[in-house]
């Protein structure tokens, strides 16, 4: 899974238009992530029919690209980038495991030591030339936030094959990764029921498809001469998208501008490994700084940032061996209860801080937000406290300015054990899924079909082990929290019976 990215979105920017000129390049690569209910968006995709996200996700006829492990043109891709102005390099691009390649040390390489140097003359930016510049052009002069843009500059010259500059890069990359933006709902549906990532993963396959329907209506089609529609399609922008989800990077001294650079996106990632891409302004190329020593024959690695193993999964296809990701973790949801005699209230208090009934939050295996105590915290709290609700919405935001550990002695036991339940539901969902996904597909005979179907399998499953695992983790210290109160509790209990029969 040779993808880099250091900071990717995982949502898009809704339709924009050429009439709003607040909407920038900036807004679209800052833009936040959404939390799970603020799309509106059914399990089910409610803005689209369940027949077309499944449709959208099977991405055919793709001509251009290779196999996710193919070594066929990267003969040809180093050779280019050599003759480009690429410097020699200590990597070169193997197979490093079963459907994988990635960069291997071809020499020792130090501590400490600078790699890469590729020159920004090799980096695809929002400023690089078209090689259809009237296509370009107009894109400009709808002000096409970075992420589109981008991804319709690919499509437009993968389309010209040996004809674009880049053609011997665009052959190199995978004609269909294995991010969940390549997953059919039912696929999604089938192995991903217990996890909260299939909800991301339908916001995201939901805001390609309006992404693209949306360059459709008030551009392409008003441009087909320029935006054929049997090369700018549903197909091609799910194939840039997941090219630009997986590889795109954002170089910090570059003034956070995010690009695709050759060569550095056949890195892999390792959890361990904390040295990121970024533009060296002494070189004046791409560079990262190796954070250990490398034999010749050794994979060489980069962080793609601090990612759980879902969004690791839902970015670029594949799932870290269980307990090896030290930044791993679970969303779990928590929501107000509609029989709560203060339901209005407590909904207001979230609405003026930006939250709705029903919150995700992530848990780790050291422990959860103060956020999501907060959030228990109003949701156990009775009539009597309504003064803090207002705290408590406040308190469970992200948005506030500084984080705020709130504490309610008097309900802490009840929250606690409402997180506890949540954990035990979540637990549970993972538990049915793991045991029953020994019997799936049994019944498919097609040899393609079973392969795809044994490979998605075994990463929700790997998923879902690791993720019941922090869940496991969260189980055991909320019920030695909940022991402790309440032993406490009978122990003061004790004493107050022993001090009345004292004064009997």
């Amino acid at each position: 899974m040779a993808e880099v990215s250091r900071i990717l979105q995982s949502v898009l920017l809704p339709p924009f238009s050429n009439k709003l000129d607040g909407i920038t390049n900036s807004h679209f690569s800052s833009y936040k992530l959404y939390r799970r209910n603020k799309l509106n968006i059914s399990i089910r995709c409610s803005s689209i029919s369940t027949t077309e996200a499944t449709k959208s996700t099977k991405t055919q006829n793709i001509p251009w690209g290779c196999e996710t492990d193919s070594l066929e043109n990267a003969s040809n891709l180093q050779k280019w980038l050599s003759e480009s102005g690429l410097p020699s390099q200590k990597m070169d691009l193997q197979r490093v495991d079963v459907g994988e390649r990635g960069l291997v040390a071809n020499n020792n390489i130090r501590k400490g030591e600078k790699l890469l140097f590729v020159p920004p003359s090799l980096v695809i930016t929002a400023d690089s030339k078209w090689s259809n510049s009237d296509a370009g052009d107009v894109l400009k002069q709808y002000n096409v936030p970075d992420w589109p843009f981008i991804a319709t500059y690919l499509i437009s010259e993968a389309s010209l094959m040996k004809s674009s500059r880049w053609s011997n890069y665009i052959s190199a990359l995978p004609r269909q990764p294995y991010s969940l933006l390549y997953w059919t709902q039912s696929e999604l549906d089938r192995y991903l029921e217990a996890s909260q990532i299939r909800q991301r993963a339908v916001e995201r396959i939901n805001n390609v498809i309006g992404t693209y329907n949306d360059l459709r209506l008030r551009i392409f089609s008003k441009h087909p001469d320029l935006f054929p529609e049997e090369i700018f399609n549903q197909d091609t922008f799910n194939w840039s998208f997941g090219i630009l989800f997986s590889r795109l990077v954002r170089l910090p001294s570059m003034d956070g501008r995010v690009a695709l650079v050759p060569w550095a996106d056949m890195l892999n990632h390792n959890c361990e490994v904390e040295t990121f891409l970024d533009y060296d302004k002494s070189s004046q190329g791409i560079v990262f700084t190796t954070d250990r020593v490398y034999l010749p024959g050794e994979q060489v690695f980069i962080s793609y940032g601090r990612k759980s193993n879902g969004e690791l999964l839902l970015s670029y296809g594949f799932v870290p061996k269980e307990g090896t990701n030290p930044s791993d973790s679970v969303e779990v949801s928590l929501a107000l209860k509609k029989s709560d005699k203060c339901y209005k209230e407590k909904v207001e208090a979230l609405k003026k801080h930006g939250l709705s009934a029903s919150e995700c939050f992530p848990v780790q295996v050291t422990g959860w937000p103060l956020e999501l105590m907060a959030f228990a915290y109003l949701v156990v709290s009775p009539p009597s406290m309504s003064r803090q609700f207002e705290e408590m919405a406040a308190a469970a935001s992200n948005k506030a300015t500084s984080k705020k550990d709130i504490k309610y002695p008097e309900i802490e036991e009840d929250a606690l054990q409402f997180i506890l339940d949540s954990c035990e539901s979540s637990i549970s969902k993972y538990s049915k899924f793991l045991q029953a996904s020994g019997e799936m597909d049994l019944d498919v005979t097609n040899p393609k079909q079973l392969n795809r179907r044994l490979f998605l399998k075994q990463l929700a499953v790997d998923l879902c082990t690791s993720e019941r695992r922090i869940l496991y983790r969260s189980q055991y210290i909320l019920r030695r929290r909940l022991r402790d109160i309440r032993s406490g509790e009978l122990k003061a209990l004790n004493l107050f019976d022993g001090l009345k029969n004292l004064f009997k």
